[in-house]
Parts: C-alpha cells; sequence; structure tokens
C-alpha cells in the first residue's frame, strides 16, 4: 500500500475528526496538566503564575502535535503521535529552579532542545537495534508501567481523602464496562469514540453525587494569550544544561520506543528517515517550549493505547486533537471545563487505553522466534528492570544524579536494557526492517 492511500492519510469528515480528536485530548488531558502544577508547587508559584503555566503548556502542546501529525521541513514523522511534557524532565526542572530560578530551567530546555534537533539524524542510525524482540519488550513495558496511573485515577487520584472508596472504585469499573459496551455493541463512528462515550456518561452520573466541583469553571478567565519569556529572559547555566541534556536523551530513547509502538498498531514501518523527523520535532518543540514557558516534549505513550483500542489510525484525528489543545491554551475557561472529569472516571477509561498498549507489545513478541535464541532472557531481564521503580520508587535514591536520571523511568531502563541485552546475546547481522520482515514470516 503506498503511503497516500495508507489509512494514517486518510482525511475524515470534520465532524469525526472533532470527536475523535476530542477523545484523545480527553484522555492525555489530566498527564498534559500533571508537570505545570508539581513544577509550580515546588517553586512556590503564585496561583496566577499556575494558570499561566497550564495556558502555556497546553498552548505549546497542540503546536508540537500539529507539528509531529501534519510535518514541516524534516520535522514530524506523520503517525498519529499526540506530544505532551516529559515526567523525565520533572525533578532536573525541579533542582534547577530551586538552585537558580525558573529562567535557568528554561535556559537549559532551549540548549538540550537545539542539542535534540541536531542529534536526530545520528541518533535515528541506532533504530537497527530495535528489532521485534526490542520493540515488543518496550512496547509491553510501556503499557505495564502506565497502569498505574490508571489505578490511582480510578482511586480517586493519589492523595485523595476519599482515595480507593466503594464509590470511586465502582465509579471507574462502571465506566471501563460502558467503554467495553460501547465498544462491543455500537458500530463504526459510534464504537470508535468509545471512550469519549465513557468519560462523558461517566461525569454526567458523578454531578448528582458531588464528585464533580466546577469552582474552577467559573473562576477561570475566559482569554488568556501566552507571550515568549513571560517570567524573563533565560538563563544558561552549565550544569543545568548537561542534566537536561542528559534528561532529553532519555527522551530520545522513549520517543523511539513510542514511535515504533504506534507504528505497529497503525501497521506502518518506521524508517529511520522517519524517526529522525519524529525526534528532530521533539527537539523543535522542546526549544518551542522554552520560549513558550512551557518545558520539554516527547511522544506521549497515554494516547498510544487509545490508537490500538479505536483503530483509527488517521494523523488528522491528532492532529485535531492539537488544535483543540491550541485552542484551550487560549481559552482557560474551556480548559477548565476539560479538567472537571472525576479522576475515578478517567481512571476506568484507562485501564481499558493502557491495556490495550501492553496488548499490542505481547501481540508483537508474538511474532518473535523464541526457539534456539536467547531472546526470552531478552524480554523477561528486561521487562523485570523495568518494574523495579513501580514496585519500588525511590529504588534508585542512592545512586548518582545521572544515572537517577536515566533509571527512574521504567521504561527507559527497560528499553536500555532490552537493547543492550540483544546486542551482547544475539547480535546485531541485519537491520530492524530486515527483521520485522523476518519474523512476520515465521
Amino acid at each position: 500500500m503506498s503511503d497516500s492511500r495508507h489509512p494514517v492519510n486518510e482525511m475524515l469528515p470534520m465532524g469525526q475528526l472533532f470527536a475523535y480528536g476530542l477523545q484523545h485530548v480527553l484522555a492525555m488531558y489530566a498527564g498534559a496538566v500533571a508537570v505545570p502544577l508539581i513544577i509550580a508547587n515546588a517553586l512556590g508559584l503564585s496561583k496566577e503564575q499556575l494558570i499561566y503555566l497550564i495556558n502555556a503548556d497546553l498552548f505549546t502542546c497542540g503546536i508540537a502535535t500539529i507539528i509531529q501529525t501534519i510535518g514541516f521541513w524534516k520535522m514530524g514523522v506523520r503517525i498519529p503521535l499526540i506530544q505532551g511534557v516529559t515526567f523525565a524532565a520533572v525533578t532536573p526542572m525541579i533542582i534547577i529552579g530551586k538552585a537558580h530560578g525558573i529562567t535557568a530551567i528554561y535556559g537549559s530546555i532551549l540548549v538540550a532542545g537545539a542539542m535534540t534537533f541536531f542529534a536526530a539524524p545520528y541518533f535515528s542510525r541506532l533504530l537497527r537495534f530495535f528489532p521485534p524482540v526490542v520493540t515488543g519488550t518496550i512496547i509491553t513495558t510501556i503499557g505495564v508501567t502506565l497502569m498505574p496511573v490508571a489505578v490511582n485515577w480510578a482511586g480517586g487520584g493519589v492523595g485523595a481523602k476519599d482515595f480507593a472508596s466503594l464509590s470511586n472504585v465502582s465509579l471507574a469499573f462502571f465506566v471501563l464496562i460502558l467503554v467495553l459496551a460501547f465498544n462491543r455493541y455500537l458500530k463504526g463512528f459510534w464504537s470508535n469514540i468509545a471512550v469519549l462515550l465513557g468519560l462523558i456518561a461517566g461525569t454526567l452520573i458523578s454531578i448528582p453525587f458531588d464528585k464533580v466541583d466546577f469552582t474552577a469553571v467559573v473562576q477561570a478567565d475566559w482569554l488568556g494569550i501566552t507571550t515568549p519569556f513571560h517570567f524573563g529572559m533565560p538563563v544558561f547555566d552549565i550544569a543545568s544544561i548537561v542534566s537536561m541534556a542528559l534528561v532529553m536523551l532519555v527522551v530520545m530513547v522513549e520517543t523511539t520506543g513510542d514511535c515504533i509502538a504506534v507504528g505497529e498498531i497503525i501497521d506502518k514501518e518506521i524508517t529511520q528517515d522517519d524517526l529522525a523527523r519524529c525526534l528532530r520535532a521533539d527537539g523543535f518543540s522542546t526549544v518551542l517550549g522554552g520560549i513558550l514557558n512551557s518545558f520539554p516534549y516527547t511522544a506521549f505513550a497515554q494516547n498510544v493505547g487509545l490508537v490500538g483500542l479505536t483503530k483509527v489510525k488517521s494523523r488528522f484525528v491528532v492532529a485535531t486533537a492539537g488544535v483543540i489543545l491550541v485552542v484551550l491554551g487560549l481559552l482557560p475557561k474551556m480548559a477548565a471545563v476539560v479538567s472537571v472529569i472525576p479522576n475515578a472516571v478517567l481512571g476506568g477509561a484507562g485501564i481499558a487505553m493502557f491495556g490495550m498498549v501492553a496488548a499490542s507489545g505481547i501481540k508483537t513478541l508474538s511474532k518473535v522466534d523464541f526457539d534456539g535464541t536467547y531472546n526470552i532472557l531478552v524480554v523477561g531481564i528486561s521487562i523485570g528492570i523495568g518494574m523495579i521503580t513501580l514496585a519500588a520508587p525511590d529504588f534508585y535514591a542512592n545512586f548518582p544524579e545521572w544515572a537517577q536520571v536515566m533509571l527512574h523511568s521504567g521504561i527507559t531502563a527497560a528499553s536500555l536494557t532490552a537493547i543492550i541485552l540483544n546486542v551482547v546475546l544475539n547480535g546485531v547481522s541485519q537491520p530492524a526492517q530486515a527483521a520485522r520482515a523476518k519474523s512476520g514470516s515465521n
């Protein structure tokens, strides 16, 4: 099938684009605003500054998503890959902010983003180290490591006074049942927006039980404009730049895994040039984040599962989600409306979406030949390493700071382990593309 005829390039009717795009926004919204909340609280910023950070994040997130899906010059992989702020940068940004102020955070982001942009074509040459045994392991790990997020949502959110109450858990499972029922018994378009319908229904049901708070909607402004360098001109501190550059190295590994994961789900081979375009978009968007008072950007794993669950492969759906995010960034009151969805409702949908990511990884691994190879060791040990921080978040607390940055993310730890073990045990005798073709014929 030619690229022009591939489902990823299908242009759907405007109504469907909006509904599917809104579904992606609702699925990733909580994760998108989490980083500004954490950073603002850690640095003691005012409520007004927090709101500004959230608006800037949503606005820039939308632009980054449009660049990644539509493509511009040599940037953008042109697949349904939504962009969001990476959690890998949270701890380093807090350390930098407390030591040198928020302007030093933006200075380090600008330089690290530029380095990522220029390193993209060289890093993309590592694609040959991602055969199916590695990509399947990474995709499975992405799904499993995201599951605690869904579980915490289902309980009502970390720190909630009524965490894991019977009402929250019941609501989460009710939404999960709704998503499954909508997906199974509705047809066509309505089946494809099962998650959106589940989120809306769950939120409406929650209102009589006082689980929906509209205070933020009432208090939010109608219009919010993001201006470059709102907090002041960037400060360039060498140690901060090195720390953020290391974060972006981690981001490139995770983005590679997410990019290949979506490629597997939509049945589109990711080439070295595709990966280079994807990583360039990450770098450019990160630079843009430094200018527009936001943070480093990467592919958002939360939405990988939604693509697999709905089987809607059009990149223009996610591009529409980018447009919606831009609008939300300009209209704080509309963004506040989205924020009223209870965590328990998100948790019910999240269990389905994140489970689909893990299932996609298992599907990829099912094509791998485990007989007469060391592949079972590669998969088993890598996933085990990836689970360490899920079981014990502070496991690496006594390691050097640079090592903590690399190992704190289970996805990154599993990815690096799988790559290294595969090279040591199996060797690298052929590019990943050829390995995929071979595994597909087994």
